[in-house]
């Protein structure tokens, strides 16, 4: 990952105030937090001894909007791991800024979480990809054309020009292939095509992404990596194959189908998820 950030001088008030907020009510912060995307919320349910804090209630916190994203941050063990699980994201199509995109995975930080998974759904361009198969994501083509960064940096959040060779933690994402294969769950390592959204990909955006060298497609994700760079936070990302893509599949794309999808995938998931944490 990038280099960490470049002061000790804490980090901005509205996270300060966000965290004390959160440490309030939620007690010691565990040192390991997931995010997770659409359809996949109910890791959540499976923590032992759970406390829960509504996104509305954090101060500064945004709200997701939508369906498979509940909206709530929790805390908890899973297995042997304590963890802080965040239930959904919210995305830029929703209308919310880089920086509101960016704000949980800033505010983990400001919590002291040193290693973060985020989970997502994405969408099959690799033919050999079907509903339901987890990939590890290794390198990212960000063709939304934004950026987190943009604008004047805060020395306090990491450097100017922080470095992207490496977008996800080599030590996570080998961690994550090792704990896949002792539990003989299939993971792939793929490319991750970031657009804008809502509206899915047409079957020429899909072709021109397969010539890019993508091996899924998603709208999330890209942004918090980014910034997890920027912080020098240890931080990797799985997703859950919920569709063919257009003009991979047959089928018109829905977003039921990506919920019922996500809900096919969650005993490995959780299985793969439990044992990575406890790993870290």
């Amino acid at each position: 990952m990038a280099e960490s950030r470049t002061t000790g001088g804490g980090f901005p008030p509205d996270l300060e105030r966000a965290a004390g907020f959160i440490r309030r009510r939620l007690g010691e912060v565990p040192p390991r937090a997931v995010i997770l995307g659409s359809g996949l919320g109910l890791l959540a349910e499976s923590l032992e001894r759970r406390l829960e804090l509504p996104y509305a209630e954090i101060p500064g916190f945004p709200e997701a909007t939508v369906e498979g994203h509940t909206g709530r941050m929790a805390a908890g063990r899973l297995q042997d791991a304590h963890l802080l699980v965040l239930r959904g994201r919210v995305h830029a199509y929703e209308g919310y800024s880089q920086e509101q995109v960016v704000f949980p995975i800033r505010l983990l930080a400001a919590l002291g979480v040193g290693r973060v998974l985020l989970t997502n759904a994405v969408g099959s361009i690799d033919r050999d990809l079907h509903p339901g198969d987890l990939v590890l994501l290794e390198d990212q083509i960000n063709l939304t054309f934004r950026n987190p960064l943009r604008g004047p940096n805060d020395h306090r959040l990491g450097p100017r020009f922080p470095d992207m060779s490496t977008p996800t933690s080599d030590l996570m994402n080998n961690l994550a292939r090792e704990t896949a294969d002792r539990l003989g769950v299939p993971l792939r390592g793929t490319v991750m095509g970031g657009v804008l959204g809502p509206s899915y990909e047409t079957p020429a955006e899909i072709r021109m992404l397969q010539r890019l060298g993508a091996g899924v497609v998603g709208m999330s994700t890209i942004p918090e990596l980014i910034a997890a760079a920027h912080l020098g936070l240890e931080a990797c990302a799985i997703s859950c194959v919920t569709n063919y893509a257009a003009g991979i599949g047959k089928d018109r794309l829905d977003h039921a189908e990506v919920t019922t999808a996500a809900e096919s995938a969650r005993v490995d998931f959780i299985r793969l998820v439990a044992a990575l944490m406890a790993e870290l």
